[in-house]
């Protein structure tokens, strides 16, 4: 994918017919839309947070990030309470 300069370049690009391009090596995104209000502060194993912040890593996110998608991932799956 080439480099953008401006947004004015992004747009021209997104213009042309782009279904010829090959889009396998993009990684979904996940956005932030939400704001933060509460925070949550817990004790763990250190093997356990090493564990989790390897997943983290390799998914190119931040560990504080990835427990955030855990957690709303189960709640989503098994409803709130």
């Amino acid at each position: 994918m080439p480099r953008f300069e401006s947004d004015q370049e992004a747009e021209a690009f997104l213009d042309q017919d782009l279904s010829d391009l090959d889009f396998s090596q993009f990684k979904p995104m996940r956005f932030e839309l939400e704001p933060k209000s509460a925070s949550l502060n817990m004790r763990l194993p250190a093997a356990l947070l090493d564990a989790v912040k390897a997943r983290a890593k390799a998914r190119g996110i931040p560990y504080t990030r990835y427990v955030r998608m855990l957690l709303e991932s189960d709640v989503a799956r098994h409803g709130r309470s």
